[in-house]
């Protein structure tokens, strides 16, 4: 009855006395494994951790079939891109955006980078009046923002329907659309009339151009409103689309939502808009706020100058202006001028924006860029001699301007100012 017992305490006494003879043993490996060399993969830092690629909403996937841009798996639009006229459009896109972005875009952000750096890092909110759909130049100008206020005449626009997706005239809409801006830096008045209303012929220069290029009218399908553009431009600019929202401005100014028939048909005395919330590739959340709004003088009192309530709730702006027609020259666009005056901590534009006699000389400090020539000649009458006296000041050159900008698009004959208050504005 003992045997069992032995053979039980065995093999503990034999585990105890492995364990004594392995101890120093032990003893050495440890001080062994003190001294050695640390693996290159313990030394090397954490990696950094990427933001999760945010989910892709059916407004993303619209933005993409617009710019003619791949949609995810399984999006409703997916059929869609299978047609031969969407597959040439898409093709066509793509051309026409690597050449965009190699002759301009890189130009403006190697610029900007090393221009605007200080400016760039002060700008939370854009303020960017007679835009447009314009959010091309704001972020390619101002990355880094976090908000960006557009204000311009045309209407705020919905989202096409599918009727409209499936037309193939559609894509030729588009690229009339955009025409303008991607050739000469603008979009011009006239043809966002033709393109986002249809309730205009183009008989200018730049139908000409057209003409000449091979860019047909597209009578049959018009865009309504700036959202569609807005929509391709953010996708084109590596932003993703979270949100899409109608809003209009009530009485205090205050963004409140607003339904379709507003947006549709707003009445007289409403400031109809539309707020995109957006993702940057960096994780960045930008919001894109776009308001339907004649900033006259006249038009604002009738609006009760919510507007420019809303613009003064925004905080420090740095106010981006250009191909602009020259409005703040004038007497009758004064409540505007003032506001961005009173409001800017920067305001970089051309010479189509604020005239150089409105600037309290002691308040602000000038840098320009380029090379000043008379306006267009249809502003000819908008030539400023001050600008003129400021870009032959053989004590305080201009500095260069690798990009055209504005009416006189051409590199050589294009101009910036930027604008620095002496003493900021703080709330």
């Amino acid at each position: 009855m003992r045997l069992p017992a032995v053979r039980l305490a065995l093999p503990v006494f034999l585990a105890a006395l492995a364990a004594c003879s392995d101890q120093p043993k032990t003893q050495v490996e440890q001080a062994a494994a003190k001294s050695a060399v640390v693996p290159d993969s313990a030394a090397r830092p954490p990696a950094p951790v990427t933001p999760p690629a945010p989910k892709v909403t059916p407004e993303q996937d619209m933005a993409s079939f617009l710019a003619g841009m791949p949609v995810s798996t399984g999006s409703e639009l997916q059929p869609l891109t299978a047609q031969p006229a969407w597959q040439a459009f898409s093709a066509d896109a793509n051309k026409s955006w690597v050449k965009y972005d190699s002759t301009r875009t890189v130009k403006i952000e190697r610029w900007a980078s090393q221009e605007l750096d200080s400016v760039r890092k002060a700008s939370p909110t854009i303020f960017y009046p007679f835009s447009g759909p314009d959010f091309l130049n704001a972020t390619t100008m101002f990355p880094g923002s976090s908000r960006y206020v557009l204000i311009g005449l045309e209407p705020v626009g919905s989202l096409p329907s599918e009727t409209t997706l499936q037309n193939p005239k559609l894509f030729p809409a588009l690229k009339a659309s955009l025409w303008s801006v991607l050739n000469f830096s603008f979009f011009r008045t006239n043809d966002m009339a033709v393109d986002l209303n249809g309730k205009t012929t183009d008989s200018s220069w730049i139908a000409k151009r057209k003409q000449q290029m091979g860019v047909k009218p597209a009578k049959e399908v018009t865009l309504d409103g700036v959202l569609p553009l807005l929509l391709l431009f953010a996708a084109r600019t590596d932003h993703q689309v979270t949100a899409v929202r109608y809003i209009q401005l009530n009485a205090d100014g205050q963004v409140v939502e607003a339904d379709t028939a507003t947006i549709r048909k707003p009445g007289l005395k409403t400031v109809p808009g539309v707020e995109l919330t957006l993702k940057a590739k960096d994780g960045l959340e930008k919001s894109v706020v776009y308001f339907s709004a004649d900033l006259s003088d006249w038009k604002l009192g009738v609006t009760k100058e919510v507007v420019l309530k809303y613009v003064r709730t925004l905080g420090p702006l740095t106010t981006y202006v250009k191909s602009a027609t020259y409005l703040m020259h004038k007497s009758y666009f004064s409540k505007v001028r003032n506001v961005v005056l009173e409001r800017s901590n920067f305001i970089l534009q051309d010479d189509s924006g604020i005239a150089m006699k409105y600037f309290p000389v002691a308040n602000w400090k000038f840098t320009y860029y380029g090379t000043y020539k008379r306006p267009i000649n249809l502003f000819a009458k908008q030539y400023q001699p001050a600008l003129t006296a400021a870009y032959t000041d053989s004590a305080h050159p201009p500095r260069p301007l690798p990009f055209g900008t504005g009416y006189n698009w051409r590199q050589t004959d294009s101009n910036l100012l930027l604008a620095q208050r002496t003493k900021p504005v703080t709330e």
